[in-house]
């Protein structure tokens, strides 16, 4: 090793639950090799096809690197290159005069997880917005449905060890594509049946982890719960229930039995399109096999309904006592876990006294979109501030929010790495930093260790980290409070002080540290619910007093297969859209010639007897559309979906549409039950010749 040759130990920050370490290999300021980090006990030394590849991305010549400036009309990513003083003048300026006009209100975030890194998401942002007393958002495009529909029964969305799915001996992934989006999760999965499990998988598509399962159970899109509540049905029916865990540790039992008495197999089969034999197989192993555990993650939620059907999954592992056991129980999101490590909501508050005074309006981040074109809306939306995101690919309903950022009375700001979507319609686009320009540290949602991820190199060009845009904001405007200039080690000091020294140094050192909790986590084994009586709820009181069902329950969709008959007629396809690509995640990497090419362009796949109705041929351009917008797009004739249900893969970008569309023109943007979340997956579309 010369020198001038430095070896950095860093963490991936995407918006995945797998947060791998890697190593970057730094040649005179120049990063030549970015790998795997051997030592992760999660990634154990692999990266995913689209990070092996991150060098491409730090080094493309598509960076935006210096501030630009719209000279063209909005969405033609029309821009002249201007200084970061020239910039923040600008943008200080406008912030102004539209505060001044409208209350701070009119200014709104639009912030997703681009980067889940504590720094880059929490701190000076949130401090700024505070000071400023911006639009909050609330809500959450992914995972808040889920957590809260898992709390609704435990009293918080917490659950085992996802590692520890290696001693687990029937292994239920459920809604969860794990070798494309989890990928290593599955040498974890592949351990357990090397020992003997069993691995189903119930997804309404056929996956490339649908194709490496024991069993596949192919239930039509949105009617899991119907599932569950039969295989509760079953266990009840047939002496399968851990009395002595269910009488220690819950409550409501006998009135869960009277709803589960309602849904016979036979009754869930016409529900779900699974045969009677498949629910009572499945339903008589999860009895019998211990430990047993549900794997789910992210997409699932995306339902009217969608936290009622986590709430109902998460009443399954009562009933068998699977909690007893290691490997056994329910795994979602592990962020939970790392709320004692890190205090997010400390480190994006103000000092007392130096917050703006009025309490900030509350805006769903999912319907930005909506309040962007609501005439009625008071104050008005008249600045966007973007960052962390590309909403006009990733958003619900994304030609509502084209329509938004269309306005010639909106001022949009972009901080990003390259043009995407959205910042072709800035006024001004910022650059950002990559990963290994920055320093951050990085806590998982699909395992239990914290990374590390020091600067690797100097930042390229003119770009700045999310801490320093906002340091560099807020002296524009003339704000003086000291904590919206604190440094990025201080910042890092203060999201880490809950670690001891000794933990501190194995996190530098290392590049990760384990949570401080036991090896054999167990979370509920003896009872220890976090809710006032103490027991997991099959009745639930506070729902009701919310006006839901207090039992757990299956309620169609409106926008789906047993919805809205009027709907149905005009749209009767079922649209999944799907993330199966292993070469970029969400909007990110679809753009580079070694990640978007190599996976051809979008599609949509429908089943042969759709196909054959509607004339439809393999490779045939066609029109996928619904009252939202219309996409253009080849066909694939594929028995990997259902009859009824058609799948066009999340992630492209508009480029590949004549009129720029994407899947998210078509998709629900109504939410779910409760959670703030959004229905993506409960829209009904038709498909014809183009």
């Amino acid at each position: 090793m010369s020198a001038g040759t430095k070896i950095v130990l860093g963490t991936c920050h995407h918006d995945c639950p797998d947060s791998c370490g890697w190593v970057v290999t730094v040649e005179d300021g120049v990063a030549t090799k970015l790998r795997g980090n051997p030592a992760h006990p999660f990634s154990r030394g692999e990266l995913c096809p689209k990070v092996n590849h991150f060098l491409d991305r730090v080094y493309s010549p598509d960076r935006v690197l210096h501030p630009l400036r719209r000279v063209g009309p909005k969405g033609t990513a029309t821009f002249e290159r201007i200084s970061w003083d020239e910039a923040l003048s600008t943008i200080a300026a406008r912030l102004h005069s539209s505060i001044d006009k409208h209350g701070p209100a009119t200014v709104v975030p639009m912030s997703s997880a681009g980067n889940q890194s504590v720094l880059a998401t929490v701190t000076l942002g949130e401090r700024f917005l505070n000071r400023l007393g911006a639009t909050r958002l609330t809500g959450s495009v992914c995972g808040a449905a889920a957590r809260e529909g898992v709390a609704a029964t435990y009293g918080n969305g917490n659950g085992i060890d996802p590692m520890d799915i290696r001693h687990s001996r029937l292994i239920l992934l459920w809604g969860t594509n794990t070798k494309v989006t989890n990928r290593h999760l599955w040498p974890f999965v592949e351990e357990a049946r090397a020992a003997g499990a069993r691995v189903v998988v119930i997804d309404p598509v056929r996956t490339a982890t649908a194709d490496e399962a024991d069993t596949f159970l192919q239930p039509l899109p949105g009617t899991d719960a119907a599932l569950a509540l039969a295989m509760m049905h079953v266990l009840v029916r047939d002496g399968l229930v851990d009395r002595d865990y269910v009488d220690r540790f819950t409550s409501g039992y006998e009135a869960l039995v009277g709803r589960v008495g309602e849904w016979t197999p036979a009754r869930a089969a016409e529900v779900t399109g699974l045969q009677v034999g498949e629910i009572e197989g499945i339903a008589a192993a999860y009895g019998t096999v211990q430990p047993s555990v549900i794997r789910t993650l992210i997409g699932a939620e995306h339902r009217e309904h969608g936290a009622m059907l986590f709430r109902t999954l998460a009443c399954l592992p009562l009933l068998t006592g699977a909690w007893r056991h290691r490997g056994g129980g329910l795994t979602r999101s592990s962020s939970g876990w790392f709320a004692g490590t890190i205090d997010r909501d400390g480190l994006g508050t103000l000092a007392p006294g130096t917050a703006s005074g009025a309490p900030r309006r509350l805006l769903n981040t999912n319907h930005v979109a909506r309040a962007l074109n609501d005439p009625t809306l008071n104050p008005p939306i008249t600045v966007l501030l973007a960052w962390n995101g590309n909403p006009l690919v990733t958003q619900p309903n994304a030609e509502l929010m084209r329509r938004g950022l269309l306005r010639d009375d909106l001022f949009t700001v972009v901080h990003e790495q390259f043009l995407t979507d959205t910042a072709a319609y800035a006024d001004i686009v910022l650059p950002a930093t990559t990963q290994i320009e920055s320093a951050d540290v990085v806590p998982a949602w699909g395992h239990l260790h914290l990374g590390a991820n020091p600067a690797a190199i100097a930042p390229l060009g003119e770009s700045v980290s999310n801490t320093e845009l906002f340091r560099r904001l807020a002296g524009a405007m003339g704000y003086t409070d000291p904590e919206l200039f604190t440094s990025d080690d201080e910042l890092l000091d203060l999201a880490l002080k809950r670690l001891s020294p000794t933990r501190r140094a194995a996190l530098d050192s290392d590049g990760f540290v384990r949570l401080d909790l036991p090896e054999d986590l167990r979370p509920f084994a003896a009872g220890g619910f976090p809710t006032p009586s103490g027991r997991a709820l099959f009745h639930s009181a506070a729902l009701a007093a919310r006006g839901q069902d207090p039992l757990p329950t299956y309620e169609p969709a409106t926008e789906g297969p047993h919805g809205d008959p009027d709907l149905v007629k005009r749209f009767p396809l079922v649209l999944m859209t799907v993330k199966s690509h292993t070469r970029f995640l969400n909007s990110s990497y679809s753009h580079l010639p070694k990640h978007g090419a190599l996976e051809g362009g979008p599609f949509v796949e429908i089943h042969p007897e759709d196909a054959e109705a509607r004339g439809l041929a393999e490779g045939r351009t066609v029109r996928v559309w619904n009252d939202r917008g219309s996409i253009t797009v080849p066909v694939r004739v594929s028995t990997r979906v259902r009859p009824g249900v058609v799948s066009v893969p999340f992630g492209w970008w508009g480029r590949h549409d004549p009129e720029g569309a994407v899947v998210n023109s078509l998709t629900n943007d109504e939410l779910t039950d409760w959670g703030g979340g959004v229905a993506f997956h409960d829209t009904l579309v038709e498909v014809s010749p183009a």
